[in-house]
C-alpha cells in the first residue's frame, strides 16, 4: 500500500492555486500535527502489518512548518506502519522555505525524495503567479538540497501561463535541465473557478490574455522534445524522469495500488473503498481519530473503468492480462471493438499484452480514457 499525509499550510496562496491550502500560525500547525499523528497511530493499528511501499508528504507547502513536526510525523508513522525496506520517501518544498537545518532532519526523518515547486524559471512569470521565491531562490533552496544528501529531485513546471511565450519555456526547459535533477513534472495551467485566476482569466475576455491552443499546443510538444533529447524518459502524460527515476507513488496510483490518505481532506482507496478526511479545519481538529466522510464502495464497473481510465494516462499503456487477473474477464469482452478502433484510428497500439496509447493518442487521451467509462 501507499500512505499521503497532507500538510495543508503555506507562505500564502498562490493566484492559480485551488488545493486545500491556507496560511496560518505556528499554534494551528502544532495542534494540527498532533491531530494527525493521532490519526496515524489509529490506522496503523488497522492497516500496520500492509507494507507501505511508498510515502508522500503533500500540501501545501510541508515545508513552511518546523521540520521537528515533520520529524515527529514520521516518527510515528515508523511506529504505526511496516514501511518496507527501500520505500520511496517523498516531501514537496518551495523555495524559500528551506534551510540546511531543516533539509538535514528531513534527511534524518528518512525522507530521501523533495520535490521542488519552481514553475518557472522567469521572475516576471514567478510574480504573476504569485509565488513566494525568484529564480536566485529556487537555485540556494536547490543547491542545498543537493549539499545535505538529496539525491532524487523532482522539479514542478508550468506551461502556457499568461504572457509566456515558447521562447521563454524553452529557457524555462533549458535553465532547469541544466541543474540535472532526476525528474521533472511539466503541466499546463488550468483556469480554476475561484482563484483570483479565475477571476481575471475565466471569461472569454480574459482568455485572450493567455496563449492561444496553438501556443499551448507547440509548448506542450515542445516539453516532450526537449526533455527526451536530455535523457528525460515520459512515463506519464505530465511526467519524465531519468532511466530508474520515475516517481514510483505516482504509479501507484495510476495502477490501482491501495492508498491510505491522512490529514485535512485527504482522500484513500482501501479494500475497494474510496473514502475521505473532513476538510473543515475546525471539525477534523474536534473530530475522533479515524474518522472519514464521503465512504464509498466501488462496484466491479467502478474498478474496471479506473483501470483504463488512469492507467493509459502512463506511457506503457494498461496489461489487458493483469485486468482479466482483477475482474476475471477478458478486457476486449467488457469493451467489444473499443479498443481495435483506436487501434485503426492511430491513437492506440497493442504491444505484445499491452494497450497502449501513441503520441497522437496522448494528445487526446481525455478523450479516448472517458470512451472506457461505460454506460
Amino acid at each position: 500500500m501507499e500512505l499521503y499525509l497532507h500538510m495543508p499550510f503555506c507562505v500564502r496562496k498562490c493566484a492559480y492555486c485551488d488545493f486545500l491550502s491556507f496560511p496560518t500560525d505556528q499554534e494551528t500547525q502544532n495542534l494540527y500535527t498532533r491531530r494527525l499523528r493521532e490519526d496515524i497511530d489509529a490506522m496503523g493499528k488497522k492497516y500496520g502489518d500492509i507494507p507501505v511501499d511508498t510515502i508522500f508528504i503533500g500540501g501545501g507547502t510541508p515545508s513552511v512548518p518546523d521540520s521537528a513536526l515533520i520529524v515527529g510525523i514520521m516518527e510515528h508513522v515508523r511506529k504505526a506502519f511496516h514501511v518496507a525496506e527501500g520505500a520511496e520517501i517523498s516531501m514537496e518544498a518551495n523555495p524559500g522555505t528551506v534551510t540546511r537545518e531543516k533539509l538535514t532532519d528531513y534527511r534524518r526523518a528518512g525522507i530521501n525524495r523533495l520535490s521542488f515547486g519552481l514553475q518557472s524559471a522567469n521572475d516576471r512569470e514567478l510574480k504573476l503567479l504569485g509565488r513566494i521565491h525568484t529564480w536566485a531562490e529556487f537555485l540556494e533552496s536547490f543547491h542545498l538540497a543537493r549539499e545535505c544528501g538529496f539525491t532524487n529531485i523532482n522539479i514542478d513546471l508550468m506551461s502556457a501561463l499568461p504572457g509566456q511565450t515558447r521562447e521563454s519555456w524553452k529557457d524555462t526547459l533549458k535553465r532547469v535541465t541544466d541543474l540535472n535533477p532526476e525528474h521533472i513534472s511539466a503541466y499546463s495551467l488550468i483556469i480554476e473557478d475561484g482563484t483570483p485566476f479565475g477571476e481575471k482569466y475565466g471569461s472569454e475576455e480574459g482568455r485572450k490574455l493567455l496563449p492561444d491552443e496553438d501556443s499551448e499546443r507547440e509548448m506542450y510538444h515542445e516539453t516532450k522534445r526537449f526533455l527526451q533529447d536530455c535523457g528525460y524518459e515520459r512515463y506519464e502524460i505530465s511526467n519524465y524522469a531519468k532511466p530508474g527515476r520515475a516517481c514510483r507513488h505516482n504509479i501507484g496510483y495510476w495502477t490501482g495500488l491501495p492508498y491510505l490518505g491522512l490529514g485535512l481532506g485527504a482522500s484513500s482507496y482501501m479494500d475497494g473503498c474510496r473514502f475521505a478526511v473532513n476538510s473543515d479545519m475546525k471539525q477534523y481538529l474536534e473530530e475522533k481519530p479515524g474518522m472519514f466522510t464521503d465512504v464509498e464502495k466501488l462496484t466491479k464497473k467502478d474498478m474496471e473503468e479506473e483501470f483504463f481510465y488512469v492507467g493509459l494516462r502512463m506511457t506503457a499503456g494498461v496489461s489487458l492480462p493483469e485486468f482479466e487477473r482483477r475482474f476475471g474477464v477478458s478486457a476486449k469482452d467488457v469493451y467489444p471493438g473499443l479498443m481495435e478502433m483506436f487501434v485503426e484510428e492511430k491513437a492506440a497500439v497493442f504491444q505484445g499484452d499491452r494497450f497502449v496509447l501513441t503520441d497522437y493518442g496522448l494528445d487526446v487521451s481525455n478523450y479516448i480514457m472517458a470512451q472506457f467509462l461505460q454506460d
